[in-house]
């Protein structure tokens, strides 16, 4: 006789699947699905599962740019918002319903159940499968480049994505196994079987073509990176203010980034974006003025703005809640700062500089010498040594060579050796995407350091570590500083043994299932073998009666 015990969850799984309280099928069918719809609606639930995760991955991964994301939208809509929750939040509801619903379906499955989804449900399912799709295919377009970070994070998550694969396939050997041996088409059970073998397969091996720098013997590791203050430390202050410089050396940053803008009476000062909209309060003091680029404004202008007040009350990060009221007050009170006093603080503090020089406008008075007007004062209006100062902007870099000699050259591009050794560069800064193990050793070799750009979230700043990257541009050095090792830090010896114990069980375990199962539907065609008998008997006497 059948066991019962199970049905009052088999129905109540049913309930949440399809919207059905009551038992609606025989165990151990043949076929999954009811219909060649509800096939459909189970292939688009793998595909929505599939996809939301992908596109919940990718997303999770690029939690480095978010600043950059937000800061996309700001210029477009004209106000700062943090876009990139609302896309997490969307994805990971998204997701979480479809992981829901698949779960369902595989304990359904496993129990040997016919899936039947309701018709909320399959719209459900499309609206996430469209998500997962559009969400995509627009962020491929806008954001490319974060797919080659989604490729770098596989260098530290690949053997735990291994180990969650390998789990997920040996779970799923009880479905696959109770189906295979209760379909009746010998196509489908060698389908079954091909599809799900080919999968494992593949899984067990993927650890062959795994490459992580973070893989290595014990005592090879390099020191960790420097750390370059990215407009200061702009998670703890107002970026490109004194007062985020100051807390960028409090942090531990050997360099400090800026960007450097001339205004329209010659005076250098700091500002990342062309307009003041963002970092500044333009629209209160100067609303008629605010969509001007802010090369045309006069220092007596930009003297008039606080450069701080935005950052409290939008808070690009998320960190001003962990802030004091005294450095809260200092933020409120932030103003514009000069390229003078940016270079007198590091001369103050020791530390070296780094910048990007912006171009004027035409029709700006310096639009011609701008790069001779900047060496000079930075030669003769700061106390600044010109050895602290790395040298960025690659335009007339002869001439700036020639008018400081003692400036360290700077290129942001990965050029030939000897095109770099031609203009003196001795460092590179690029974006961390280029992150190579072999690129930064080949540089190394001819005495040439590699920055890697913008890093803030841990796992990437490991991989810098272990890639053997000189120095990383960040927005969150108290952060980075405050790491003792690399995240994911193991011997391959330690990898091998995690990689074979995980494959070795699972085929245990799965082994184990397929021979459950085959017994039990052996004994199930024993039981119908008897039960037929039995009633052909039956049928005999009668026919004798």
């Amino acid at each position: 006789m059948e066991s019962t015990w199970h049905w009052p969850l088999v129905s109540c799984l049913q309930g949440l699947y399809s919207c059905r309280w009551r038992r609606q099928s025989l165990p151990h069918p043949t076929d999954c699905c009811r219909s060649k719809l509800e096939a459909a609606a189970f292939s688009a639930l793998m595909a929505a599962f599939s996809l939301t995760l992908l596109f919940l991955y990718f997303w999770t991964q690029a939690k480095n740019d978010y600043d950059n994301f937000d800061w996309f939208n700001f210029g477009r809509m004209g106000f700062w918002f943090a876009w990139s929750m609302v896309v997490l939040g969307i994805a990971a509801l998204f997701f979480s319903y479809s992981a829901v619903l698949m779960i369902l379906a595989v304990c359904l499955l496993s129990m040997g159940q016919r899936l039947t989804l309701h018709w909320s449900h399959k719209i459900g399912v499309m609206v996430s499968l469209l998500f997962a799709i559009s969400a995509t295919a627009v962020m491929s377009e806008l954001w490319g480049l974060e797919w080659l970070t989604v490729l770098l994070s596989f260098q530290v998550t690949a053997p735990y994505l291994h180990v969650g694969g390998v789990v997920l396939m040996t779970v799923l050997a009880w479905p696959t196994a109770l189906h295979f041996f209760s379909s009746i088409g010998r196509i489908k059970r060698v389908l079954i079987l091909v599809v799900y073998l080919c999968v494992l397969l593949a899984l067990y091996l993927v650890p062959l073509g795994m490459y992580s720098p973070c893989m290595r013997e014990a005592g090879t590791l390099g020191p960790p990176p420097t750390l370059i203050g990215h407009r200061g430390a702009p998670m703890m202050a107002p970026e490109n203010t004194l007062m985020a410089f100051e807390k960028a050396v409090e942090a531990g940053c050997d360099v400090l980034e800026t960007d450097v803008v001339t205004s329209y009476d010659g005076v250098h000062f700091l500002m990342h974006d062309r307009t003041l909209q963002r970092t500044t309060d333009i629209q209160k003091v100067f609303p008629e003025l605010s969509h001007k680029i802010s090369d045309m404004f006069s220092w007596s202008e930009l003297k008039k703005l606080n450069a701080g007040d935005w950052f409290l009350s939008s808070d690009p990060f998320n960190t001003v809640s962990s802030l004091g009221e005294d450095d809260r007050r200092r933020a409120a009170q932030q103003s514009v700062c000069t390229l003078v006093q940016f270079l007198d603080l590091a001369a103050r503090t020791d530390k070296l500089v780094i910048f990007d020089l912006y171009e004027p406008p035409e029709k700006h008075p310096y639009r011609t010498e701008w790069i001779q007007h900047t060496v000079d004062i930075i030669l003769h209006n700061s106390t600044i040594k010109p050895s602290q100062v790395l040298w960025l902007e690659p335009h007339l870099r002869q001439l700036v060579q020639e008018m400081a000699p003692d400036f360290q050259q700077v290129s942001g591009k990965a050029l030939p050796i000897d095109e770099l050794k031609m203009q003196n560069v001795s460092r590179l800064n690029l974006h961390y995407t280029a992150m190579s193990s072999q690129l930064i050793g080949y540089y190394a070799a001819e005495n040439i350091t590699t920055n890697l750009y913008v890093i803030n979230e841990p796992w990437i700043y490991s991989l810098a570590w272990c890639a053997g990257a000189h120095s990383v541009t960040t927005n969150a050095p108290h952060i980075l500083k405050a790491m003792k090792q690399p995240l994911f830090l193991m011997t391959p010896t330690e990898y091998k043994i995690m990689w074979l114990v995980t494959d070795v069980v699972s085929l245990l375990l799965i082994i184990l299932l397929f021979a459950f199962h085959r017994g039990r539907a052996r004994m199930v065609r024993r039981h119908l073998h008897s039960d037929l008998k039995a009633i052909q008997d039956t049928g005999d006497k009668y026919v004798k009666f």
